[in-house]
């Protein structure tokens, strides 16, 4: 599958918005997104890609069009060890189940590779999101325990439990 990964800008925040649906927000953003706050993350994003520190992302493109979304972080946080890079994404709902998120993720991995940045990527995802389990397993990673999340709870305030995939970069 051909993707493009690059930097997203104010004018793919409407796409970027209209793509998050019940499973984006249970399972990585925790609520819908505006297009004035898309876009402030964005500058965000942008600020650290430019700094070289911190969260960054990406935009997934297939055809021409937004499909997703995929980040890394490699200063730690939620049982990285020094040298892991943290990764998440999300599909939008017109892409799913077409590879699209593996795509991604090899191709993030690749990039971080070739950058140097960290040794390790890592993916923290519940056991109960079995298509993201299923990317990690497809994407060579394995799975190396459990940790409790510092900042993600569920509806009734109990903290999320996630499984940690890793692969070497």
């Amino acid at each position: 599958m051909a993707i493009e990964l690059r930097p997203l800008t104010h004018a793919d925040a409407e796409a970027h918005c209209a793509g998050e649906d019940e499973a984006t927000v249970r399972w990585l953003t925790g609520g819908y997104g505006t297009i004035e706050g898309t876009r402030a993350y964005f500058d965000v994003l942008a600020e650290n890609a430019a700094a070289g520190r911190g969260k960054r992302g990406f935009g997934v493109w297939r055809d021409g069009r937004l499909a997703g979304y995929i980040d890394f972080d490699p200063d730690g946080g939620n049982g990285l060890e020094p040298g892991d890079v943290n990764l998440a994404y999300a599909v939008h709902p017109w892409a799913r189940n077409a590879g699209l998120a593996t795509a991604a993720v090899l191709a993030l991995c690749d990039r971080l590779r070739a950058e140097g940045t960290g040794r390790r990527a890592m993916i923290c995802v519940e056991a109960e999101n079995t298509a993201s389990v299923r990317v990690a397993e497809k994407c060579g990673f394995r799975r190396a325990g459990s940790l409790t999340s510092a900042t993600d709870t569920h509806g009734d305030g109990s903290p999320v439990v996630l499984d940690r995939y890793l692969r070497d970069l």
